[in-house]
């Protein structure tokens, strides 16, 4: 098993410190968690579990049951492709097929280089410029191959 590098096991205990006492504080301390670090390591689990007086399966079988926590570090850039209806009726599924070949993963990774993570989302609640996305927590809408394809180049270009 991995080990928590000590700045890391220092940021979790402190959070698992501050939130402990509160009503069913899993979820919380792993949301803490991840906008600390930029994801949920493997190695803070039994730190997490023994915080909790929880066993490792249950902590780490709510970080996988939900989509939302992070298992290894996001990419530098972080792109999330909303899939909800409204999305989906106006082009998401092609965008969402156009954006894995661009950037050469599937949703919930990162490309080699660190650059880019995809995720899907389900509803960014700019349903009347399907699809959208959430580029490096910017909103964007009307989104076509060619304008996502502009937004990673920008992104690059700045990266270089």
């Amino acid at each position: 098993m991995d080990t928590l590098p000590p700045r890391e096991r220092s940021v979790v205990q402190g959070i698992i410190a501050d939130l402990k006492g509160r009503p069913g504080p899993l979820l919380e301390i792993l949301h803490a968690v991840q906008e600390a670090l930029g994801y949920v390591p493997g190695a803070s689990v039994p730190v997490i579990a023994s915080g909790l007086n929880l066993s490792r399966a249950e902590v780490h079988g709510v970080i996988t049951f939900y989509h939302h926590f992070r298992r290894s570090p996001p990419g530098k850039h972080q792109v999330s492709l909303c899939q909800a209806e409204a999305c989906q009726s106006m082009g998401a599924e092609a965008l969402a097929t156009h954006a894995k070949r661009r950037l050469g993963i599937d949703f919930h990774e990162t490309t080699e280089n660190g650059e880019f993570s995809l995720e899907p989302i389900y509803c960014l609640g700019n349903c009347a410029c399907s699809p959208a996305a959430l580029v490096d927590g910017r909103l964007y809408g009307r989104l076509t191959p060619e304008r996502f394809d502009a937004l990673i180049a920008e992104r690059t270009k700045k990266s270089s």
